[in-house]
């Protein structure tokens, strides 16, 4: 019988892990979804007008074709034909390619010999024509392609007779070609800062020059014609706008050198009618750091806002803050206020309208909020595929900055020459580093918004759907509380305007409250219900009743030890960004070009600002070197502040629940303070007070990076007002509650209110791991709507994403996500409450994961493409091959240049000719 029972046992437990694993692949699956924002390091462009679809490559990228001789190419056409594909080289050769299948022609190569034996001696024969600048296939025959090399000959090549017909003598380095619509002339930009125009029509073997020019002086351009327009890139004399990126658009009399702050890679003109022959309509340039469309048949020329490819890092990102499920009337109050602001956009739709979006709408409305390093915190529609701009929040107008009043030489002023106009949002300077956003927090259902910086400034906001004028006072939170022998050696405190000052509608400041020291604030909390705010540093930390307007609670948690802490954990970022923005400053004034020594200053903030949180952190130690092993309490930022929790439970007895505020340290500490709030109608006249009621310390002294305090049920506490929204059910207030702390090391439940050990999960001592971001999440099951699970969504410094259940603190999955060497990608990392999370892959672009079976963000889209090519009646061959002159239909070859695929959806690293 004994054997038999436990055969039985043993059966009964494997049915049960059984069906734990089957409920386990309903609830977790780990998806990269999606990559927001702009791509890093763009290197090409193309765009498709039969498609309607643009491409961007990237210099993480490669393309690989032709045989093994062909060096390094310099130029690529893909001819209208859709059979062949054109390769110049640095020799100077041109390879010809058969399509799809990458077949090298060799009997169709066009080699140097060839071509200098077909030009006369004094231009093929006593020079080198150095490499092969630019491809061309004449507009309205396909068998004609011009040629031009690095030293400014160009060479019009029949595809038929393999022979030269024509060539044009230039003899300035070439900079660019374009040959007109009509086919009877050519445009080439010099190295000189001139451009050309030559006439290739009739039967004379040399080409005529018509016209050339010299619109600013010397410097590389490339040219474009669209008639009536002409668009010029470079050409801004070294000595006096070396380091001006810009695109001069000429119309009749009108003459605009539109002015970028990144290099411009690359630009082409979008045109109106059904073959895409007719009026130019939009002007699309992709820079370094962002892609502009300016429409070009509006008065001024005003630039279209962008869908998509936003770029995210118009300053540098600093913080980010994830908001699920936002109610209708707050959306449409921020969508308001957003679009009060974008009156200088054009009211054209976005010019490109390629494929379908097959992607349901979705479910709910969620809100990502990103802070940066100029004070601006950014609203973006994340709910689908498309991280769009919604509204961008200011708090630089509430500080009197540093601001250099010549700074901005971007813009162009009345009767200037070359008459500058400042387009595009990528900004890397910013007037103060002190201003950047490091803690964001959002109440969805009041409207209230705290923001916290990092000279130690706390600004309570509220949502106003009209301008004010009102004047923001400072209320002082002295962290230190008298302790002696600390002298803080970092920044000074920003100042505040003295003045009113003029909110737009929006998010308006209406309290502040000043750290002192102005630290770096390191936690930030928000209670719209109670309406206080809590906030902490390296020095301790404060609670803050903006209703009232004054501080509730001051808590020093500094050690004697914590020396370093007063050095200011910013001195060492901050010496880095200071000299970084006094270096554009200069760099700006003296106008020296930066063409050759860019500096990519957004990259190098976002490295310093994971630097900082790597200090902040604790410097890193490889794991099995400590492991589990209690920590030195003379360590480093031991007083630092990770993490604040409001909790209505019960911290005296088991009868009576209170609300409480609970702050976790850098060195394993956790303080509990009781409050008591005055009824509501004193609310506004009677103090809030807090009372210390409980102390814990871990053994081990890890950071705390975490507290969440369970009901009855062992469910999360539901948020603030969010029961009085009916959007969560009331906590379970008769069964006993328990307190679940974070460390970066463990994950401990006690019990409430006699905090005695209960569980635990050692993360460490498994796997070397420690816990860098937390959230908790709620996991529905894809079988059943009914049916779903909460639990704590873990990043660790591994790079490792894992899910722990709740209440039982055990592990459920691990799945691989983040590069260990990525500080700043882990760094940056934000959970959802539905299991899905972002993170920075570059400065400029979020990479979208899901953790949970049932909520996934992913594209989905279809691109038809045709399976006859348009009528011979098009007067030119667009780039994508669409018209070419046969015989009968026949399929169109599409070639796609697929680089760096990963196993997720990247659209970035991919080119379609």
């Amino acid at each position: 019988p004994l054997k038999f029972f436990g055969l039985t046992n043993r059966f009964r437990r494997h049915g049960q892990e059984s069906q734990r694993e089957r409920i386990k692949q309903e609830l977790y699956g780990f998806n990269k979804t999606v990559e927001h924002g702009f791509p890093h390091q763009p290197s090409a462009l193309g765009f498709s007008p039969g498609l309607q679809l643009l491409a961007i490559g990237t210099r993480s990228g490669a393309i690989k074709l032709a045989p093994p001789s062909v060096t390094r190419v310099t130029a690529v056409l893909a001819h209208s034909s859709g059979d062949l594909l054109l390769l110049g080289t640095e020799g100077g050769h041109v390879f010809i390619v058969k399509v799809p299948g990458f077949r090298e022609l060799e009997e169709r190569n066009i080699s140097l010999e060839k071509v200098t034996n077909s030009v006369p001696e004094e231009y093929g024969g006593r020079r080198s024509l150095e490499h092969v600048e630019s491809l061309q296939e004449n507009p309205v025959n396909p068998r004609q392609v011009l040629i031009g090399y690095g030293r400014g000959l160009m060479v019009i090549w029949d595809l038929d007779s393999q022979s030269a017909v024509k060539h044009i003598p230039a003899t300035q380095q070439l900079e660019s070609v374009w040959w007109t619509e009509d086919g009877g002339h050519v445009l080439s930009s010099h190295s000189d800062g001139s451009y050309c125009r030559w006439k290739v029509a009739g039967d004379d073997p040399q080409s005529e020059q018509e016209k050339s020019e010299v619109p600013y002086g010397e410097d590389p351009q490339k040219v474009n014609t669209v008639p009536p327009f002409l668009f010029l890139s470079g050409g801004m004399p070294r000595a006096s706008y070396g380091d001006r990126h810009c695109i001069s658009v000429i119309h009749s009399k009108t003459h605009v050198a539109l002015d970028f702050t990144s290099r411009i890679i690359d630009f082409f003109v979008i045109r109106d009618g059904p073959d895409h022959t007719g009026e130019p309509s939009a002007l699309v340039v992709l820079v370094e750091e962002e892609l502009v469309v300016i429409d070009l048949q509006t008065e001024g020329w005003p630039v279209i806002q962008t869908p998509y490819l936003v770029p995210l890092h118009c300053s540098a990102i600093t913080c980010s803050h994830h908001v699920s499920a936002i109610p209708l009337k707050l959306w449409e109050r921020v969508l308001s206020a957003g679009t009060l602001q974008n009156t200088h956009y054009s009211k054209k739709p976005w010019p490109m309208t390629g494929g379908q979006n097959l992607a349901p709408d979705p479910p709910q409305r969620d809100l990502l909020l990103t802070g940066h390093e100029d004070g601006t915190v950014r609203f973006w529609d994340a709910s689908g595929v498309c991280l769009y701009p919604m509204y961008k929040l200011s708090t630089a107008g509430v500080f009197l900055t540093d601001s250099d009043p010549n700074d901005n030489l971007n813009q162009g002023t009345e009767g200037e020459w070359p008459p500058f106009r400042k387009v595009g949002c990528f900004d890397p300077y910013s007037d103060d580093p002190r201003l950047g956003i490091q803690k964001i927090h959002l109440c969805k259902y009041s409207g209230y918004l705290t923001v916290a910086g990092t000279a130690g400034q706390i600004l309570v906001l509220e949502l106003n759907d009209e301008a004010a004028e009102q004047t923001v006072e400072a209320t002082v939170a002295d962290l230190l509380q008298g302790q002696e022998g600390f002298r803080w050696k970092g920044h000074t405190r920003l100042e505040v305007r003295e003045e009113p000052v003029t909110f737009p509608p929006g998010f308006q400041p209406f309290a502040l409250v000043q750290c002192q020291p102005p630290a770096v604030v390191t936690a930030l909390t928000l209670h719209s219900e109670w309406k206080l705010v809590t906030f902490g540093t390296s020095h301790g930390f404060g609670l803050y009743d903006y209703q009232q307007k004054n501080n509730v609670l001051v808590r020093c948690t500094l050690n004697p030890s914590d020396q370093l802490a007063m050095e200011g954990p910013l001195s060492r970022v901050k010496s880095i960004k200071k000299s970084l923005r006094q270096s554009f400053r200069r760099i700006r004034r003296s106008r020296v070009s930066l063409r050759k020594h860019h500096v990519n200053n957004a990259a190098k903030l976002q490295q310093a600002n994971a630097r900082l949180e790597a200090e902040l952190a604790e410097m890193e130690l490889a794991p099995v070197q400590r492991k589990i092993e209690p920590r030195s309490p003379d360590d480093s930022f031991t007083g630092l502040v990770r993490t604040l929790y409001f909790a209505d439970t019960f911290l005296s007895d088991s009868s009576h629940n209170t609300p409480s505020l609970w702050a976790g340290t850098n060195g394993g500490s956790v303080f509990a303070y009781q409050l008591r709030l005055p009824p509501v109608e004193r609310r506004g006249e009677d103090p809030v007070t807090a009372h210390p009621a409980k102390e814990i310390q871990l053994m081990h002294r890890a950071p705390v990076v975490g507290i969440l305090v369970l009901d009855g049920h062992g469910s999360p506490l539901p948020e603030p007002l969010e029961v009085a929204h009916d959007l969560a059910r009331s906590p379970d207030m008769q069964g006993s509650h328990s307190l679940l702390v974070i460390s970066e090391e463990q994950f401990k439940v006690f019990t409430l209110p006699k905090v005695s050990s209960k569980m635990k999960l050692k993360l460490t001592a498994i796997d070397g791991s420690r816990v860098r971001r937390v959230g908790v999440a709620w996991f529905g099951s894809t079988r059943t709507d009914d049916y779903g699970e909460s639990g704590l969504t873990v990043l660790t410094n591994q790079g490792d994403l894992h899910v722990v259940s709740l209440p039982g603190v055990k592990l459920q999955v691990q799945y691989p996500c983040i590069r260990r060497e990525d500080v700043s990608g882990i760094a940056s990392c934000v959970f959802t409450k539905h299991g899905q999370g972002f993170y920075l892959i570059s400065p400029s672009e979020f990479e979208r994961f899901s953790l949970s079976a049932r909520c996934v963000v992913e594209p989905r889209s279809l691109v038809e493409v045709s399976s006859e090519t348009p009528s011979t009646t098009q007067p030119r061959a667009l780039p994508d091959g669409a018209s070419v002159e046969r015989s009968e239909p026949q399929p169109p070859h599409c070639m796609f240049f697929m680089m760096t695929i990963p196993t997720h959806v990247n659209h970035h690293c991919a080119s379609v000719v």
